[in-house]
């Protein structure tokens, strides 16, 4: 496992744990981060990454993305 923040653009991964306190899993949850979907990797701007996740772009910061191992 690695943290999403490491993984290269245009890569796909599966999303295999979230850390973090409970308010932060969660709201990683409405947004579609959760365990066993798929997530790729977009692009990265100034440290943020562009992520496509179950059909959607969202944008996270740096700190964020360490959350997610992939």
């Amino acid at each position: 496992m690695m943290p999403l923040g490491m993984a290269q653009v245009g890569e796909t991964n599966i999303i295999r744990k979230i850390t973090g306190r409970d308010e932060v899993r969660q709201h990683l949850a409405e947004i579609g981060f959760v365990v066993g979907e798929e997530v790729r990797v977009v692009s990265e701007l100034g440290g943020n990454l562009i992520l496509s996740v179950k059909d959607s772009r969202v944008a996270l910061d740096k700190s964020m993305s360490m959350r997610i191992l992939v």
